[in-house]
């Protein structure tokens, strides 16, 4: 069984905010399945990472990189067309100074 989306942002968050970062939800989808994205700044290195949600083999959560630069207009741009495509979509940002992403699934390498 699988969570529903909006309990699972809400463990994101409150992860990310035991951490000492600073997350926000910046797009509100479909509470009950809607995708997410997460963007990771770390504004003292100058980083930016977008992790996309994506389902492997027997429904097993992963999450990849779609946009291969840390180029943040790039990613803004992939988020655009993604909420454009899905209209359900979640976005959430996490302003962490160490680049953390707080996802506990498994994350592919770039």
């Amino acid at each position: 069984m699988r969570l529903s989306t909006d309990f699972w942002v809400s463990a994101l968050l409150r992860r990310a905010e035991q951490g000492g970062a600073f997350p926000a939800v910046v797009r509100r989808g479909d509470a009950q399945a809607g995708a997410v994205l997460v963007k990771v700044i770390d504004r003292r290195a100058g980083r930016f990472d977008l992790y996309a949600e994506a389902v492997r083999g027997e429904g097993e959560r992963v999450w990849m990189r779609p946009v291969k630069a840390e180029d943040e207009a790039a990613q803004d741009a992939y988020a655009e067309r993604a909420v454009r495509f899905d209209p359900d979509i979640w976005i959430v940002e996490i302003d962490d100074p160490k680049g953390r992403h707080f996802l506990t699934e498994p994350v592919e390498a770039r």
